[in-house]
């Protein structure tokens, strides 16, 4: 199969996508195989969340629509432009795939299809219905991709190279797992955001999507500030009570009332404005409802311990104070060569 007749069915893939958001599922009389799916598909975004409690229609909706604007034309030709697939020898790449966020292994999946290899994807407990049904239109598509992809319950076996994510501890069993083959694996990160104090009312409220959106469960979320000395947090609280509606969704009340009770029986000093938690700390990580904040003199020595931290982190937010930082509000939003960890997913499926 040509990998233009690949690249064509993800770029219908992508229209197919653009026709499902929050606001309206509007039916497109000329994406092909709607008959079949699309009715099916909003069944499918409906029922998401009673397979994945964190997995909400809007939340759902938001990565639906992330990838029906990545898979553009446009935007696939920009992104494989740089490589050469000529001499691709088709292996087949096992696909461990974490489950955090909704659809949070498509891009492992388009890579290995688009260089030309075959996907053997072991799904997350937490996340098994979205990618199949995607998988199962693309063969709709182009039936020859069933020939490409493959989903396995057990044990992954006859496989040339693995890409797998997981926890710091599963990745420890993944680097012994997997030591005779070629493989990425993925541990954790956590995003941290950048401020001076001179940030608009505008970029804060962006900056609350970073650090809300998926509620937090993502390793784009931001999950720590650097802040000047003396910080005033009065405009940053003002900016991110639109987000307060987050506190009426059980699993994160649920979270937001532990996390903050085990915080205050430890005694620490904390922020608080009924939905998210401030606390000055160290560590990157911050539990769910709660924000790690940490004091700096002067961005030279952020800028050094961010880059002797640079595994621990995914993304740096800032009005550009530091090399390759996003704007604010964009980290759910990467292009489709923003690859996670900054390991370069196609050349290294491309050398296997």
């Amino acid at each position: 199969m040509s990998q233009i007749n690949k690249i064509k069915a993800f770029i219908e893939l992508g229209n197919f996508l653009r026709q499902f958001s929050l606001t309206e599922n509007k039916k497109n009389p000329d994406v092909k195989g709607n008959e079949i799916y699309f009715d099916a598909f909003i069944d499918l975004i409906q029922l998401s969340q009673s397979h994945n409690g964190w997995f909400t229609p809007e939340q759902v909706y938001f990565s639906i629509q992330s990838w029906a604007e990545a898979l553009t034309e446009t935007n696939l030709t920009e992104w494989l432009s740089k490589y050469s697939f000529t001499n691709t020898n088709p292996k087949t790449v096992g696909l461990i795939l974490a489950g955090n966020i909704p659809l949070v292994g498509f891009h492992d999946f388009l890579s290995v299809i688009i260089s030309g290899h075959k996907a053997l994807v072991k799904l997350s407990s937490n996340d098994q219905k979205l990618l199949p049904f995607l998988a199962k239109y693309l063969i709709e598509l182009e039936p020859e991709l069933k020939n490409y992809i493959q989903f396995t319950e057990g044990k992954l076996e006859n496989f040339d190279a693995v890409i797998a994510t997981g926890s710091n501890n599963t990745a420890r069993y993944f680097e012994f797992y997997f030591k005779d083959k070629p493989s990425i694996i993925r541990k954790n990160r956590n995003s941290v955001a950048i401020l001076t104090g001179n940030e608009s009312k505008e970029d804060l409220e962006n900056l609350g999507e970073d650090i809300f959106r998926y509620f937090g469960l993502g390793c784009r979320n931001v999950s720590k500030l650097f802040l000047p000395r003396n910080y005033d947090f009065k405009l940053f609280f003002e900016a991110i009570y639109k987000y307060g509606d987050v506190i009426h969704y059980e699993k994160y009340a649920n979270n937001y009332d532990y996390n903050k009770a085990v915080f205050l029986m430890s005694l620490f000093p904390l922020l608080d404005n009924e939905f998210l938690t401030l606390k000055e700390d160290s560590s990157y990580s911050s539990p769910i409802s709660s924000l790690f904040y940490e004091y700096y003199d002067n961005l030279d020595t952020i800028t050094s311990r961010l880059i002797s931290d640079k595994d621990l982190i995914q993304c740096i937010v800032s009005t550009n104070l530091v090399e390759n930082s996003i704007p604010f509000g964009q980290t759910q939003k990467p292009k489709l060569w923003d690859y996670a960890d900054n390991v370069d997913t196609i050349q290294f499926l491309l050398g296997i």
